[in-house]
């Protein structure tokens, strides 16, 4: 399903079941930021598609937004970490060590290539379109209550 364009903007929509807001910035038909403030930016508007796929993802419908596009302004070895947890499926996680395996010139052996997945998880700028709530054992962006809820929306 096509996530129609809108105008470039800040959206938001309060989550009773996060206890906080869904914002997310878009530049023409890319989302560039995704975040959960307890309070919205006072310019952002609430009605947008995407706010109503994320609204039926944390009311149990499966998603996995894979058809959303991101727009990532991130170094390209994090950038390489995001795509690579973004193939983790809906319902599914995994380790950093197993990310690390999934991304191109990095070695999971290597303590340094590790932080290296840590630090990306971390740093992500679009949590839950780049599902980083799927490794376990990692940082995410999302502050750890959303991210807790997020792994219970997938039963993990």
């Amino acid at each position: 399903m096509e996530t129609p364009t809108s105008d470039a903007g800040i959206y938001a929509r309060e989550s009773a079941y996060l206890d906080r807001f869904v914002q997310f910035g878009e530049a023409g038909d890319r989302v560039i930021s995704l975040s959960f403030p307890t309070a919205p930016e006072a310019d952002s508007r609430a009605d947008h598609a995407l706010l109503d796929r994320i609204e039926d993802y944390l009311n149990g419908a499966e998603d996995d937004f894979a058809d959303v596009t991101v727009g990532l302004t991130v170094p390209t070895g994090q950038r390489k970490v995001l795509e690579a947890v973004r193939e983790i499926p809906y319902g599914e996680d995994a380790t950093v060590e197993q990310v690390a395996r999934m991304t191109a010139d990095i070695d999971p052996s290597e303590q340094d290539d590790l932080t290296q997945v840590r630090e990306a998880l971390a740093a992500n700028p679009v949590p839950l379109l780049i599902p980083d709530h799927r490794v376990r054992d990692g940082p995410s962006a999302a502050p750890p209550p959303v991210e807790q809820k997020l792994r219970a929306v997938e039963g993990l």
